[in-house]
């Protein structure tokens, strides 16, 4: 079974930097996309940065210029960086992937996607 964690979130005044980071684990084959998404306060789920296997990347014209989207595919990892935060960037930010992993019973590539628990980014004035 796949699972993504967040991690490195937390508490940053505006026009601080904050690293967050992505970990898929379970016989991991590859990550053909990973996007990453923010629910603000009251707000619906956005997506706000995304990458593919192809090291190609995207933004939400919110975070361009300010948050750059990398990955380490030895260590299944993808990494937000958030520069120059601002308070609106406040919310929980998850990263949603689709994720080829080896069945541990009968060895075959399986295409799943799936998100992460999710995790709070907080940005003070």
């Amino acid at each position: 079974q796949v699972e993504l964690v967040e991690s490195g979130g937390g508490l940053v005044q505006a026009g601080g930097s904050l690293r967050l980071s992505c970990t898929a684990s379970g016989n991991i084959v590859s990550i053909n996309k990973m996007d990453w998404y923010r629910q603000g306060p009251g707000k619906e789920r956005e997506i706000v940065a995304s990458t593919t296997s192809g090291q190609d990347t995207n933004y939400s014209e919110s975070v361009k210029g300010r948050f750059t989207v990398s990955r380490d595919d030895a260590k299944n990892m993808v990494f937000l960086q958030m520069n120059s935060v601002k308070p609106e960037d406040t919310g929980v930010y998850y990263c949603n992937g689709d994720v080829v992993h080896k069945d541990a019973v009968f060895g075959d590539m399986i295409l799943g996607n799936y998100w992460g628990q999710g995790i709070q980014v907080t940005v003070s004035t």
